[in-house]
């Protein structure tokens, strides 16, 4: 069992917060280096059950013992369960959270084999991001995504679909988290 220490995190979290006052680091002025409470155990396993996939160990243990969002790479965590609150405010990413919650989606194989490189059509981005959950948005339509099915599952992976493809960010959620968090 892949398992967090949450006062690490958090500790990890503040000083960042008080290196960056103003919030002048790349998300920070969305996620504001706040962390939700950690999930209970029963709402992870009903969020599974529901959209019939088991979630990768490293993030499941992360929104279960840290946090279930925001303060994280890009523009900040996207929580598993419930969109976030920034109500009147809308951002892409808050679209792509939607269509995750697809009946069938989340469990759905995910369809590539290897990275993507190059231009993407953005009319596929949905097929081919089917078996995959987002994780945040980079901005300019960037997104990092957990892929939950298939032999790559605990992978993260970025699809740009203008300039970079579909590849592999991270070989998994708590490289990617820890990086983050080790960034200067």
């Amino acid at each position: 069992m892949e398992t967090w220490d949450e006062g690490t995190v958090r500790a990890g979290i503040r000083e960042m917060a008080a290196r960056d006052p103003k919030r002048e680091r790349f998300g920070a002025d969305t996620h504001r280096y706040e962390l939700a409470p950690a999930l209970p155990e029963a709402e992870i396993r009903a969020f599974e059950e529901v959209h019939g996939v088991g979630l990768p160990a490293q993030y499941r243990s992360f929104v279960a013992t840290v946090g279930n969002g925001p303060a994280g790479p890009g523009h900040g965590l996207m929580p598993l369960t419930v969109p976030r609150p920034e109500a009147g405010e809308e951002w892409a990413v808050d679209d792509e959270w939607e269509e995750d919650r697809l009946p069938g989606r989340l469990a759905a194989p995910f369809p590539l084999t290897g990275p993507l490189p190059g231009r993407i059509d953005v009319r596929t981005t949905g097929e081919l991001t089917q078996g995959t959950l987002v994780l945040a948005e980079e901005g300019c339509g960037i997104f990092l995504r957990l892929i939950l099915t298939g032999p790559r599952a605990g992978e993260v992976w970025r699809i740009d679909p203008d300039w970079g493809g579909f590849v592999p960010a991270s070989p998994g959620f708590r490289t990617w988290y820890t990086e983050w968090l080790q960034r200067p």
